[in-house]
């Protein structure tokens, strides 16, 4: 069993009202990763994404690209602890 990793992410550009949230979890939940996702004030996407290494660099690839009308500027990763998490939401 591979280890647990989670990242803290913050996706900013054109990635609010593209279906950025729903699409993610969609995208999380066949990676096999669990965590949540939101949209901030600032007009950016929140997420914690964690799972197997492997499975959370997937989901952070999709995320890099993000659903068709988004335009992802930037994308800001920082590690996190894992908790554990089992699922993934929207908040």
């Amino acid at each position: 069993m591979d280890t647990l990793i989670a990242r803290h992410v913050v996706v900013s550009g054109r990635v609010q009202g593209v279906g950025f949230r729903y699409l993610l979890e969609r995208e999380a939940a066949a990676a096999g990763v669990a965590g949540w996702v939101r949209n901030t004030a600032a007009g950016t996407v929140e997420a914690v994404v964690e799972g197997p290494p492997s499975a959370v660099e997937e989901t952070l690839g999709w995320m890099r690209r993000g659903p068709r009308g988004a335009v992802v500027v930037s994308v800001d990763v920082t590690d996190v602890t894992p908790q554990g998490r089992t699922g993934f939401m929207i908040r």
